[in-house]
């Protein structure tokens, strides 16, 4: 019985132009799902029966090369196939071929880890996620590409979307300024550049550069190719529901992630608007299966000025339907001693008027965010507390409770703290104050986190599971 062929190659399209550039630095993706890490591997694999030939593929950190579904996981995918290619783990992740060319995996965590890198010669360079990495991290490494391979020297890299990167600039000529979204017409054309005393000088031509009297063999091919989940289309077959993920998120990852779009960032009103409420009620529904309640403690016992920090504490429930409401918030400026207090009296009060609801506390680095949660956990003793280390910028904490919201999946009792807590949210991250923005991330966190979990087997009720 004979084995089926499999045949390696790009998708028509992008990746198929990622492939066959001749530019010396090329710059492919724009959007999450575009087949840009498959792209990045098939192109180291093109010169395997070269014997001289060495890749080497980084990643910002070696966790996003090891990781589960990360890249080593993805070259598997690939490299199994070729015959005779072997994975080596020391001394460092690699693959080898037959012909002993190699393709190894790396990362940069710092721009002191280039240091490791010096003196070496490798044909072929490639950055996943050009935009984790720093302008002196590529720039650096572009000082590496050479090697005695029957090659030319070249920079493959991918990237998603990302305003303040160092790549927004680099790229800029691509992209349409106005709407921060790719010009299909200028996709995978190739510019010039020369780069003296770390100032890129840019060209149509390498005449135009030779002619201001750059030696060509400093003068560099740069592209860009813009690409979508749309032009992935095996991804498209494989998971439909990628489509559908990448829709529901908040529209500024949105934005970048489905729309490639290199200008949109975090402004006030993207995260939250007031009209985006699902409904005001005039009483708690009767239906929630989760209640937690997240908290922002006051960094200090003043702010700048002088006065009081807020302490913020905002009670969301998930409901039986698949809804949230945010039933409560309290937000109160308070010396150290009284914040306690009031936090006792809340978490005695949602006992009492709403039965079991998680408290979560911020938990912050360090021995002395461990003792202050000790210091809580005990005081808040005959009550359910967590207190959990934050991580994370403070947007991409409010993502995942922004993407709900813009659904009109979040109902709001109505109360006399709604004005500023809607105030504060559709201000979000302009404003001076996050607190009750910050109370809203942990509290959703916390139900998600409790309703992903999974009953003990034998129990068939998830929701009497979630109400022990």
């Amino acid at each position: 019985m004979s084995k089926a062929k499999i045949v390696i190659k790009p998708q028509p399209g992008p990746q198929e132009m990622f492939l066959s550039t001749p530019a010396d630095v090329c710059i492919y993706g724009g959007a999450a799902g575009g087949g840009k890490t498959y792209g990045l591997l098939m192109e180291a694999m093109r010169h395997k029966s070269d014997p001289d030939f060495g890749a080497v593929i980084f990643r910002r950190n070696y966790t996003q090369v090891t990781a589960q579904g990360g890249l080593w996981d993805s070259s598997k995918s690939l490299y199994r196939f070729i015959r005779g290619a072997l994975p080596r783990k020391t001394p460092k992740l690699h693959w080898e071929f037959p012909s002993g060319a190699k393709v190894n995996f790396a990362h940069l965590g710092s721009d002191d880890d280039c240091e490791s890198w010096q003196g070496s010669q490798i044909a072929l360079i490639g950055f996943d996620e050009l935009t984790h990495f720093s302008r002196y991290q590529f720039f650096y490494m572009l000082s590496r590409n050479r090697s005695d391979a029957n090659v030319r020297p070249y920079i493959r890299a991918t990237c998603n979307p990302d305003a303040d990167s160092w790549v927004a600039e680099f790229i800029a000529w691509w992209i349409d300024q106005g709407t921060g979204y790719p010009i299909p017409e200028r996709s995978g054309k190739i510019r010039y550049m020369v780069r003296i005393n770390d100032e890129l000088i840019w060209a149509d031509t390498k005449q135009e550069l030779m002619d201001r009297g750059v030696d060509k063999e400093d003068v560099k091919s740069v592209t860009f190719i813009a690409s979508t989940l749309q032009d992935n289309q095996i991804l498209m077959k494989k998971d439909p529901g990628y489509l559908a993920n990448l829709k529901a998120l908040p529209i500024v990852e949105r934005e970048r992630l489905l729309y490639g779009n290199w200008k949109i960032k975090p402004a006030a009103g993207l995260y939250f608007k007031r009209s985006q409420i699902g409904k005001l009620l005039e009483s708690v529904p009767d239906d929630v299966a989760l209640w937690a309640r997240g908290w922002d403690l006051a960094a200090t016992s003043e702010d700048e000025d002088g006065d009081p920090a807020y302490t913020a504490g905002v009670l969301i429930g998930k409901r039986r339907n698949g809804r949230y409401v945010v039933a409560n918030v309290t937000n109160v400026r308070l010396s150290a001693g009284d914040v306690r207090k009031h936090i006792k009296n809340t978490c005695t009060i949602d006992k009492q008027k709403y039965k079991r609801v998680v408290e979560r506390l911020p938990q912050d680095p360090g021995q002395a965010g461990k003792d202050q949660a000790q210091s809580y956990i005990k005081l808040l003793a005959g009550f359910i507390v967590k207190a959990i280390p934050e991580s994370g910028s403070k947007e991409s904490r409010a993502e995942p409770f922004a993407a709900q919201w813009q659904a009109g999946n979040v109902d709001i009792v109505i109360g006399d703290w709604n004005e500023s807590y809607l105030t504060q949210l559709e201000s979000f991250p302009e404003s001076k104050f996050k607190d009750m923005v910050d109370a809203s991330s942990s509290a959703f966190a916390e139900i998600e986190t409790k309703s992903a979990a999974s009953p003990p087997p034998g129990i068939l009720d998830k929701e009497s599971y979630w109400r022990r």
